[in-house]
């Protein structure tokens, strides 16, 4: 079911680990950003065309189930929507690091929950600056 879209900026989270998606919703709730979660980078970029430029965090997993990863999805928005902060994270040995487009910044899990509101902090500047 599609949800409907906030008014004010948004943080995006996809990540296809329930557990990790739920933990990662609560951690940006606590922010002044309107958080929408996604499972997959397909329904990530559904939100984002429908978004109106309303997105100002994407906060994805390197590894996505579908056809999709992280990756392609930050390089997706970088092109699509450069204003969008990408943060990218991963539990596994980031060999895909290398890959990881230059504007994105990247955090191991386990991941500090500080550590993700400073960027949402950061996003949140940027978009009421815009």
């Amino acid at each position: 079911m599609a949800q409907p879209l906030p008014d004010c900026p948004i943080a995006l989270v996809v990540e296809d680990d329930a557990a990790i998606r739920d933990l990662a919703t609560a951690v940006l709730e606590e922010t002044d950003l309107d958080v929408i979660a996604c499972d997959s980078a397909e329904a990530a970029i559904s939100v984002l065309e429908r978004s109106g430029g309303h997105v100002a965090l994407l906060f994805a997993d390197v590894r996505l189930g579908g056809g999709m990863d992280g990756i392609d999805l930050a390089t997706a928005v970088g092109r699509r929507w450069p204003d969008v902060r990408v943060v990218l994270t991963s539990g596994g040995d980031a060999r895909g690091a290398g890959r990881i487009p230059s504007r994105a910044v990247y955090m191991q899990k386990p991941w500090r929950a500080l550590d993700v509101l400073v960027q949402a902090e950061h996003a949140t500047v940027a978009a009421r600056a815009a």
